[in-house]
């Protein structure tokens, strides 16, 4: 029996509902077919934009999306994307494949979709190739009320009101693809994007993101930090966020891995790396703590996420593959490590939203189907703006050979209405585990919960789009503040306790 301890009476920090943002790049099949298809499609939509995938989306309860990349964002000029779209600049994408990118799809087209979809915009400007003055023009194009020749060129586009964006990054990987700058010269180059990026609307404020580490980078953390500590005059605050990117594979970027076709030995390999992430959080915030001791300043987790081979046949530009019950347990465990982590995560983005690495969609046509990993983001959706709550299980090792993690992960937290909301997941392959759960001077008067539970390998596909689903769960005891069950191999669990 494995022993889960909930004391709600014990309040922690409150999960920012953009740790379920999403991220979407003009990259492979995400935003044309998958998210834009043009008004002249056959595939239903507003405006270009596909309607399945929108109300899929708002289901899910989509917080917030980001755009437009990515090392395309860092290759990206705005103005290219407005205007008649019979006149906008055709550009090669030499990011993703080299393809034709024809802009089509641009500002006001994202910020559609952004209100169909009733989330939040988080903008990338470009700091690789652009300038100070283009990034500036953008957020006064987007965000002021004013009268200027911006504001006057957006009405002219058929937006009179300015649109409420806040969250703004500074740059995408200036370590890599978006300059190969090393931390001391981003972090310069920062300060004075930063200067220049300002919000328009009285009383409100942009979360301006700086460029964060690589993963495990944490070098560039401290420098990155140490530049930015320095003061501005009159106490002008340079940064509300840090970002960092973390991608999961087999076996590191040597050996990717295949999405479906994986050993015992890759499934437990997958989920210890996914596991890292929490490493990766508590050493990252070490470093911010140090300049940032009342954690102001909030950690970015804004590209994370799987990433195996393409599949077969597919264009390896694309970065298109598959999605299996394994992805949708390494989604539930990273929810739950940052709800542990909330009091430092602030924003996290899943890399990508459609057609593109651990997607919650794919398209194919006029067909959508939604990926084990939806249904993860679905389920935990109660838990976006609750308390994380203290919370400990009792676990035991499994894996295999010199692989090692526990058997379960949990994370809980309490809704403004008093809702308990208990996430947990088995990452056996194999073997399901009886719990306890202990609910510290709780009654327990109503539960209600669902399972994700398959094989590891399973898989929705447009011709079998519900072998991976969300089910009710019933199978549970109430014993006094208890909840006793049976978690089965390979499954995911979500509670709402009253």
């Amino acid at each position: 029996m494995n022993r889960w301890i909930i004391n709600p009476l014990c309040k922690k920090a409150k999960i920012n509902k953009a740790v379920y943002g999403h991220f979407s790049e003009h990259l492979g099949r995400c935003i044309y077919q998958g998210i834009y298809v043009g008004t002249e499609s056959s595939v239903p939509n507003v405006n270009g934009i596909r309607k399945d995938v929108v109300e899929a989306l708002k289901e899910m309860r989509i917080p917030v999306l980001r755009w437009p990349g990515g090392c395309f964002a860092d290759q990206y000029h705005w103005r290219d994307g407005i205007g008649p779209k019979e006149q906008r600049k055709k550009i090669v994408n030499t990011n993703w494949g080299g393809v034709v990118e024809d802009n089509t799809f641009g500002t006001h087209e994202f910020m559609e979709l952004c209100t169909l979809l009733g989330c939040d915009a988080y903008i990338n400007g470009n700091v690789g190739s652009g300038t100070v003055q283009e990034m500036s023009d953008w957020v006064e194009y987007l965000t002021s009320g004013n009268e200027s020749p911006l504001t006057q060129e957006r009405c002219e586009n058929g937006q009179e009101k300015p649109w409420d964006v806040a969250y703004w990054a500074i740059g995408n990987e200036n370590w890599g693809c978006g300059g190969h700058m090393i931390p001391e010269q981003y972090a310069y180059e920062y300060r004075k994007y930063s200067a220049y990026c300002r919000h328009h609307t009285l009383g409100k404020k942009l979360y301006r993101v700086a460029c964060g580490a690589d993963g495990a980078d944490y070098n560039w953390t401290e420098n990155l930090m140490k530049v930015l500590s320095v003061p501005a005059p009159f106490g002008t605050k340079l940064v509300e966020g840090v970002s960092v990117h973390y991608y999961t594979t087999t076996g590191g970027w040597d050996y990717k891995g295949s999405a479906t076709e994986f050993t015992d030995k890759e499934y437990y390999s997958l989920l210890s790396r996914a596991l890292f992430m929490d490493e990766l959080l508590r050493r990252h915030t070490h470093v911010m703590d140090r300049y940032d001791p009342n954690k102001e300043i909030g950690l970015v987790v804004d590209e994370w996420g799987t990433w195996y081979e393409v599949e077969p046949g597919t264009n390896p530009s694309f970065l298109y593959q598959q999605n299996t019950m394994r992805d949708a347990l390494v989604a539930a465990l990273t929810l739950n490590i940052f709800h542990k982590h909330a009091d430092r995560v602030h924003m996290a983005n899943l890399a990508q939203i459609v057609n593109v690495l651990q997607s919650v969609i794919l398209t194919e046509g006029d067909k959508m189907v939604k990926t084990p990993t939806y249904h993860v983001f679905r389920m935990f959706s109660p838990h976006q703006d609750s308390t994380v709550v203290d919370s400990f299980i009792e676990t035991k090792p499994i894996g295999m050979d010199s692989i090692e993690i526990p058997n379960l992960h949990e994370s809980v937290s309490v809704s403004e209405e008093g809702i308990l909301n208990l996430s947990i997941c088995n990452l056996s392959a194999t073997e399901s585990f009886e719990v306890q759960s202990i609910l510290v001077e709780t009654n327990i008067s109503e539960i209600t919960a669902s399972i994700l539970t398959e094989e590891p390998h399973a898989y929705n596909t447009f011709d079998k789009p519900e072998t991976v689903e969300e089910q009710p769960f019933t199978d549970f005891i109430i014993q006094e503040n208890k909840i006793c069950f049976s978690i089965p191999a390979c499954s995911i669990i979500q509670f709402a306790v009253k």
